[in-house]
């Protein structure tokens, strides 16, 4: 599932562009052949989260055929950053794909995408948050295709053998570790997360820290309130309240969840689909992540659906995005694999029919983007790194780190 594992230090396409000085003739209209007359056949390439997101985009792209009157294959992706920038560099992309937040700036920046925004007559229906995480160069190049945030996910039946009830859900970070302490007994652990920046993230967020400013063009890791963020992180850790989903033995907080290992963990709402497909017993509640000393925070996640420059079939594939991106594709998805709609029309319906999702949908309000600057995947990849550490590491050292780091990376990526 695309969120459950930390950014990988993945070759990306910026280096294999460099690599084979193939960025030049993208962008190049006289290299693409744009053919609308005849009918034509579009190559698709997802990362699945499983077989029902799997089977919801091959319904929803047969659908589209049968009604433009074109052909469609999807194919999914083992590791679909490898393999598009692989493809971009062979020159041989498919049409539309799954494109990862953390790798959509050296895909643009390398001139691997087709910008379609500004041929979407509805584009503002879409968050400013999500738009903002897939423009470059002051341009809305791909349509976010869901979003997800994170909230505290917890197990009702040890909730229930601790003696705690729904008035004891924890809304700040003093009563979070008070319960997590008191969760905490035997083979279970009271708080379990994936030890990533994107999860120990929401805790900078909630301090009122944050990687970078608001448009990303300056670091602000190496900060007071980051640091007061890592060090509650790291005293919950060493309390043994919390630990990492490693350090269970499992791989993402929602199986240490259902398997019992976890009282709590923080997860976003694929989990629903996670738990039903792998728990369905597992009776659970999604609560609101507590606030931090800055007020409530959490982060936001989504992929866009990206198009190919060298395309031989743009103005097709733009026209199967509109179409996968629709309010009634985007909840028929939800009903399939979990996944909120990116359209905030949509997101309004999803959270009527989906009440149990609504510590999901309500965080949208205060969601932190992910940080989307060229090169800037290897930056976060050693943060998590040492984040992964972080028990027995120096806050402050890590965040300096990541400043320096970062400042590097923005330097040549903006």
């Amino acid at each position: 599932m695309r969120n459950r594992t930390a950014v990988a230090a993945l070759v990306t396409c910026a280096a294999m562009l460099a690599a084979t000085g193939c960025s030049s003739s993208f962008g190049s209209d006289e290299k693409t052949t744009q053919d609308t007359s005849e009918k034509q056949h579009l190559t698709v390439l997802i990362a699945s989260s499983g077989d029902a997101e799997t089977k919801a985009v091959k319904d929803a792209a047969a659908a589209w055929a049968e009604q433009s009157g074109n052909t469609v294959t999807v194919d999914v992706a083992k590791d679909i950053n490898q393999q598009l920038a692989q493809s971009f560099a062979g020159h041989k992309p498919p049409d539309a794909f799954y494109v990862n937040s953390d790798q959509f700036a050296n895909y643009a920046k390398g001139g691997s995408l087709y910008a379609y925004g500004d041929q979407i007559k509805d584009a503002d229906d879409f968050s400013a948050q999500l738009r903002a995480s897939f423009t470059h160069d002051g341009k809305l190049v791909c349509l976010p295709k869901d979003t997800s945030t994170l909230a505290l996910a917890i197990n009702d039946d040890l909730w229930r053998k601790a003696g705690l009830t729904a008035k004891d859900y924890p809304t700040t970070w003093a009563e979070l570790k008070t319960v997590a302490a008191k969760l905490t007994k035997g083979d279970v652990t009271g708080l379990v997360i994936n030890g990533e920046y994107a999860r120990v993230g929401v805790f900078m967020k909630q301090a009122g820290g944050w990687i970078t400013n608001a448009d990303q063009t300056k670091m602000t890791a190496d900060s007071t309130q980051n640091a007061q963020s890592l060090h509650y992180v790291q005293s919950l850790l060493k309390s043994g309240s919390l630990k990492y989903a490693n350090q269970v033995d499992t791989n993402w907080g929602g199986e240490a969840l259902g398997k019992g290992k976890a009282a709590m963990t923080v997860e976003g709402n694929w989990l629903t689909g996670g738990m039903k497909a792998d728990y369905p017993d597992v009776k659970y509640t999604a609560v609101p992540l507590p606030a931090g000393p800055a007020g409530e925070g959490t982060l936001a996640f989504s992929q866009c659906w990206g198009v190919a420059q060298e395309s031989a079939h743009r103005a097709a594939a733009v026209d199967l995005v509109k179409y996968l991106t629709t309010a009634s594709q985007q909840l028929k998805n939800a009903d399939a694999f979990g996944v909120m709609p990116s359209r905030t029309s949509a997101l309004a319906e999803y959270a009527k029919k989906y009440p149990s999702a609504k510590a999901w949908a309500d965080a949208t309000a205060h969601a932190q983007g992910p940080v989307t600057v060229a090169g800037f995947d290897k930056v976060l990849t050693q943060f998590n790194t040492d984040l992964a550490a972080l028990s027995t590491g120096d806050p402050k050292k890590i965040l300096a780190d990541l400043q320096r780091n970062g400042e590097q990376a923005l330097t040549k990526g903006n």
